[in-house]
């Protein structure tokens, strides 16, 4: 079935308050749509070209260079500053102030003047300062489990342990890649897609990674040094650690969120109307399902949540596998049927996975979508005074019923408090009943304040026999505004709002993360704690010079030759 007959989709779209529940949002995968891979298609076929008019680096690492990514309408190049770190001043953390590695996304080719410039200031990251010709800044430690290996073995003429490298994926690890106007960098063109430019650094990041440690065994030993056999190479990534100061933004950005999600499930349902499945479109999904399985053969954590959801998929991709098998994909309508049966017989996470990989043979069919993922949030959401009252309860009861029926007088619901802390202006999140934090709390519990303002309405409606208009309430009770506005934007964006208690006792933020970095393209997500997660960003991708030949854009998968090896 060609695009254009499923522009309409017969499937209809998930139900949003379906989709939108945190424990499913928490169990998102990285698809055809992410971000990452989105930048490497276009790349690619713009025929972009990539040069490193600087690597000044000593045998430590020491030193700056510079990598230049060419397009036909912009230039762009990574500043690359390499630090002597002390390991005990090696940390994750946000609030740390030195780091391996820092970096700079500019705009055009940086001069002399500009690399001094920036020498001066990217090393201090939130200390120092940019201008509007850099669009991005960032920092990055060295895996202290794998660098000095990698750098070691090649100086001694050897490849690097490949079980080393898949226990952890990556040579540096980023802690931010800021963007968007902070600290004086480029603001982010309103409506564009979303952190391409972020991404960008990211994959140029990884580049500097692999070539940082080449250039370092050489220098330790030239007589015996070796470069990485390019297979190896293609299974590091750029590791990134991700804290609570990513989570507000899936609650400050709901129209975001929605195209976001949107994309996604318009992709979904084009793909469930395809009316019969063509045997090269078969074995493209069976080839991925079993590379997918590979991957979750040799994704590691240590946090039991994502110990059960590995051995979940680990058993889910048994289950699809045989299903598939015995001729599941065989019939019409068959990847509506096959997404049927995993509502019955998959857990959250496969049904996800489920999702992603069905999407895989149909580029054609839902890469255009990735069009319509930005927003243009310059403009302020006015809010429809004239709605009338009533209007807006029936609002509220279709999307915050779930709130509206909680009981806000439990503690358990009322848990934690959102706020931000005074050193870093991060947020952060507290105990409500153990810490003096409630005077700080930041608006980012939008089903109690939906609930409250509904209980309002309800009271306001008892009282006023005649038909009420919602711009009356408001002069009344101004404190919900906020939240008349974000019921008024769900109205039209039905995937603009989780549909959950962000404050509750047993909400894990990390859902929040998972979310969001699924859309960047992540894969391994290891909870360190129900607040912070690591991830891998860019593994197996090709690398800027091999990028013009590269294959299929399947690259999040493992190479079909280690998936073969996998065993059931």
């Amino acid at each position: 079935m060609k695009a254009e007959q499923v522009e309409h989709p017969q499937i209809a779209l998930r139900d949003p308050a379906t989709v939108m529940r945190l424990a499913r949002m928490g169990s998102f995968h990285q698809s055809r749509l992410s971000f990452m891979r989105t930048l490497l298609r276009r790349l690619k076929t713009e025929n972009w070209q990539f040069s490193r008019p600087v690597f000044d680096m000593d045998v430590k690492g020491v030193g700056h260079a510079v990598y230049t990514a060419h397009g036909p309408d912009a230039t762009y190049s990574l500043v690359c500053f390499g630090h002597d770190l002390p390991p005990e001043q090696r940390s994750d953390r946000v609030i740390a102030h030195a780091w391996d590695s820092t970096f700079t996304l500019c705009k055009g080719v940086p001069s002399v003047d500009d690399i001094e410039r920036l020498r001066r200031n990217v090393p201090k990251q939130e200390a120092g300062r940019v201008t509007s010709s850099e669009v991005s800044l960032s920092r990055a430690n060295r895996s202290v489990r794998l660098f000095e290996h990698v750098v070691s073995r090649l100086a001694e003429g050897m490849q690097p342990d490949p079980a080393q490298i898949a226990a952890v994926g990556y040579l540096m690890r980023t802690t931010a890649v800021y963007g968007s106007g902070k600290f004086g960098a480029a603001d982010h063109d309103a409506g564009a897609l979303p952190f391409q430019t972020e991404m960008l650094a990211v994959f140029l990041i990884r580049a500097y990674a692999l070539d940082l440690v080449e250039h370092m065994a050489k220098l330790r030993s030239p007589d015996t040094a070796v470069a990485m056999d390019p297979e190896l190479r293609r299974q590091f990534g750029v590791g990134n650690s991700t804290g609570l100061g990513m989570a507000p933004f899936i609650v400050n950005h709901p129209v975001l969120l929605n195209n976001w999600i949107t994309a996604r499930e318009v992709a979904l349902a084009r793909v469930r109307s395809v009316e019969c499945a063509s045997a090269s479109e078969k074995a493209v999904f069976c080839d991925v399902v079993r590379r997918a399985q590979y991957n979750v053969k040799i994704w590691q954590s240590a946090h039991p949540i994502q110990i059960e959801k590995i051995a979940d998929l680990k058993a889910d991709l048994s289950l699809l596998i045989a299903h598939v098998d015995a001729g599941a994909l065989d019939g019409d309508t068959p990847w509506d049927h096959l997404y049927r049966w995993s509502e019955q017989h998959l857990s959250t996470e496969g049904q996800e996975l489920l999702v992603s990989m069905m999407l895989e043979p149909y580029g054609a069919l839902v890469d255009d979508l990735t069009g319509t993922m930005g927003a243009d949030e310059s403009a302020v959401f006015a809010i429809d005074g004239a709605m009338s009252v009533a209007r807006m309860q029936e609002v509220l009861r279709d999307v915050f019923g779930w709130a509206i029926d909680t009981d806000w007088q439990t503690s358990d619901n009322v848990a934690r408090v959102w706020y931000t802390s005074e050193e870093k202006l991060e947020p952060r999140l507290g105990e409500r009943f153990e810490e003096p934090i409630e005077p700080y709390e930041q608006p980012l519990a939008p089903g109690r304040d939906a609930a409250r303002f509904y209980e309002d309405l309800v009271a306001w409606a008892s009282r006023d026999a005649n038909p009420s208009t919602l711009a009356a309430f408001l002069m009344k009770y101004p404190q919900h505004r906020h939240v008349a506005r974000r019921a008024q934007i769900v109205a039209h964006h039905p995937y603009a709002e989780i549909r959950d208690n962000t404050i509750a006792a047993k909400m894990l933020p990390i859902d929040l993360l998972r979310c969001k970095l699924s859309f960047f393209g992540a894969t391994h997500f290891d909870p360190r704690s129900d607040r912070w997660v690591r991830i891998t960003m860019f593994q197996n991708a090709p690398f800027p010079h091999e990028l013009m030949q590269a294959g299929d854009d399947d690259w999040s998968y493992p190479s079909a030759a280690r998936a073969n090896a996998c065993i059931h």
